[in-house]
């Protein structure tokens, strides 16, 4: 019998069975389908935050406590005002352009009987402004003098105004109470959505000092944002101020360093390397499906071999080798599979394709889609190994049978 005939013979017995071939290969669809949508969205969330991060720009440094987490409970995991003026003071780092400290806040933010969580940060507002080039578009940030005045004046982001005003109207001059203190709107951002690791439309900004002054009551950062002079000088600015908090924080030589210097590149990576892991570890989850709908497939070819066992005597009899039944039914599951493998590929690339569509109108940001070669080239790989490995028993036991055996069966 010849493989082309083989092969014939083979799409002739699933096409004789289609309700039954279109269920035996639903795992198979789905589990590929699933892998798709997932290494599509994971690759069009890395893009994402890579360019945002990238549009920080070159020139950009972040200082960062103990292992850059936002924990505050630790000296070791967080900067001091001592780090920040050795940073700033003149003529330490000679390459640096600019920097601001960050203190986050955990309050609620309230107006009359409304309440909002926002996100809440303490920084330099020019700084803040000129780094993710977003300026008011309602009043003006708060100046360095209200910085040094500990003034409490907060720019809001478009959502929190929604959800603590409701208006279209300026609110600028109005009052929100942050925690238990009013602080006065001075600015409204325009609505922006997420840039890097948070939302714009939910922040509230107000003057760093002010935040660990009557909010924190503590006189820690979680991390210090710097700029270059220019991107050639980021690693003279990483190098002198690695020496200058080592020195703020009386590290002796030999000893590890308690915090992190970071330049957008290692960001960069760090982000990769994470959305990278975690899309590998989503998508080994996901393969299990497929391993459900091989065990699917072996056991609808077994009661398929059971069924055609006078079929498989008649071929023996006519002459059919062991090979030749082996043959017919190792195709007939990798057939089953590597449909159900393309089939998925279509549904999954649409179904991440609509989806991309979705988040980029949600989070009023452009998520693009990323359409996986890797995972096209996945899906069809192990959906056709799959029916192979799923195929083999089935095909072995219908090419052992006895001829004779196999006539008389009723």
């Amino acid at each position: 019998m010849h493989l082309k005939h083989t092969l014939n013979t083979a799409i002739k017995s699933l096409l004789s069975q289609k309700s039954r071939s279109l269920l035996t290969v639903l795992g198979i669809v789905i589990g590929v389908a699933a892998i798709i949508v997932v290494m599509a969205l994971g690759s069009g969330a890395q893009k994402l935050i890579i360019g945002q991060i990238s549009n920080l720009g070159a020139e950009s440094v972040v200082v960062q406590g103990g292992d850059g987490s936002l924990n505050t409970q630790s000296r070791t995991q967080t900067l001091t005002v001592e780090d920040y003026e050795a940073i700033i003071e003149p003529g330490n780092i000679p390459n640096l352009a600019s920097a601001s400290p960050i203190v986050t806040v955990s309050e609620l933010v309230s107006n009359e009987n409304k309440t909002y969580r926002p996100a809440i940060f303490g920084s330099i507002a020019q700084f803040f402004i000129e780094s993710f080039n977003i300026y008011p578009t309602e009043g003006v940030p708060f100046s360095e003098e209200e910085i040094r005045s500990r003034s409490k004046v907060a720019i809001i982001g478009q959502e929190v105004k929604r959800q603590l005003f409701d208006t279209s109207e300026s609110v600028v001059g109005r009052t929100i109470k942050i925690g238990d203190q009013r602080f006065r709107i001075g600015g409204v951002f325009p609505t922006t959505g997420r840039i890097v690791f948070f939302d714009v439309d939910e922040l509230v900004l107000i003057p760093y000092t002010t935040a660990q002054t009557y909010l924190t009551g503590e006189n820690t950062f979680v991390q210090i944002n710097l700029r270059a002079d220019n991107a050639e000088n980021v690693e003279k600015v990483v190098f002198d101020t690695t020496n200058i908090v080592r020195q703020s924080r009386n590290i002796a030589t030999g000893e590890e360093d308690d915090f992190r210097v970071q330049t957008q590149q290692a960001l960069v990576e760090q982000v990769g390397t994470i959305l990278s892991t975690l899309t590998a570890f989503l998508v080994a989850v996901v393969a299990i499906s497929l391993v459900v709908g091989g065990v699917g497939v072996m056991n609808i070819m077994l009661v398929s071999v059971t069924e055609r066992t006078k079929e498989i005597g008649l071929r023996k009899a006519l002459g059919a080798t062991q090979k030749n039944i082996l043959t017919q039914f190792l195709f007939e599951s990798v057939i089953l599979t590597s449909l159900g493998g393309l089939v998925g590929i279509i549904f999954g690339t649409i179904i991440a394709y609509v989806t991309s569509i979705y988040l980029s109108q949600t989070l009023v940001q452009e998520w693009k889609f990323v359409f996986p070669i890797n995972a096209v080239l996945l899906g069809v790989g192990v959906s056709a190994s799959v029916g192979l490995i799923f195929g083999i028993y089935p095909a072995s036991k219908a090419a052992k049978k006895n001829p004779i055996e196999a006539l008389r069966y009723e």
